[in-house]
């Protein structure tokens, strides 16, 4: 009986869980991969076959876009890690214990608004007419007010501004797990700041930065706000492409099929990072920290 009514609340326990990535992961990308596989015909009318990937990789201003969103997700990523690094150690291993908390509070504050908010907050900041340009005016640093926004730079600022806490929260849980005893033995053997740094704080965090790099990865290059607020006309991410597919030229087809492709490459990108660091999923995104 005690054995029975264990795995009733087991099952139970995992029934939400399982019904949310059932109905909500699952089952659309396994209609997603079905509609892209529909070719078609006539009206109301599909065959089934790789048409659409054939229309795909024969437009080279799709595959362009994909490649240049991929980059330019690596380059925030990297961007994010850079950033997040220091702040990250400083909370979990100078900051004082009172103060974790607080600091921890501050890096969750952007996540308080939506995307949308966000990125129309950089736009007061960055347009012709906002913040920084007229007080660079104010200042005499610039004779006249300057365009900010519509470029790679701010779409860049702006997307690593969104997902830096994602870089963060994995950072510091890693790292506070780090017994201060083996930075005070590195420098008992002579070691300097910076060999420490190489030689044990990175090999120790490295499950912390492969698990942020890849949600930060994966957040970005499935990122729409932020590319098209602030990358205007000039914004070729291929989320928009996707949404253009899906909603302007009601081609669910193509849409579907741009959807399977950045699904697929993005896995490419995270399986070969994984790969060159030597690291597995096992050990990153589901490191009991």
């Amino acid at each position: 009986m005690s054995r029975d009514a264990g795995r009733l609340s087991l099952i139970l326990l995992f029934a939400p869980f399982a019904l949310w990535i059932g109905l909500l992961i699952i089952l659309p990308q396994i209609g997603i991969g079905y509609i892209s596989l529909r070719e078609k015909v006539g009206i109301n009318e599909y065959e089934f076959g790789f048409k659409n990937y054939a229309d795909f990789a024969q437009a080279a201003v799709y595959r362009n876009t994909l490649f240049r969103t991929a980059w330019i997700s690596i380059l925030v990523t990297m961007l994010a890690l850079v950033l997040g690094f220091p702040i990250s150690y400083y909370i979990a291993k100078i900051a004082r214990e009172r103060s974790r908390a607080a600091l921890f509070l501050m890096c969750l504050i952007p996540l308080w608004v939506s995307d949308l908010v966000r990125a129309y907050g950089w736009i007061v900041l960055l347009r012709e007419t906002g913040v920084v340009s007229t007080a660079l005016v104010s200042m005499g640093v610039i004779n006249e007010p300057i365009e900010m926004l519509y470029n790679d730079v701010t779409v860049i600022i702006g997307l690593v501004y969104t997902v830096i806490l994602f870089m963060i929260v994995p950072l510091v849980s890693t790292m506070q797990g780090m017994d201060d005893s083996l930075l005070e033995a590195g420098f008992n053997l002579g070691g300097s700041r910076l060999t420490v740094f190489r030689r044990i704080v990175v090999p120790y965090a490295m499950p912390g930065i492969v698990a942020g790099c890849i949600i930060v990865f994966m957040i970005t290059a499935g990122s729409y706000l932020t590319p098209v607020l602030l990358g205007g006309k000039n914004s070729s991410w291929f989320t928009e492409q996707i949404y253009n597919q899906f909603i302007t030229r009601y081609n669910w087809e193509a849409g579907a099929t741009f959807g399977v492709l950045l699904l697929l490459f993005t896995s490419l990108v995270v399986w070969l990072g994984l790969r060159l660091t030597g690291q597995s999923l096992a050990t990153t995104v589901a490191k009991d920290t």
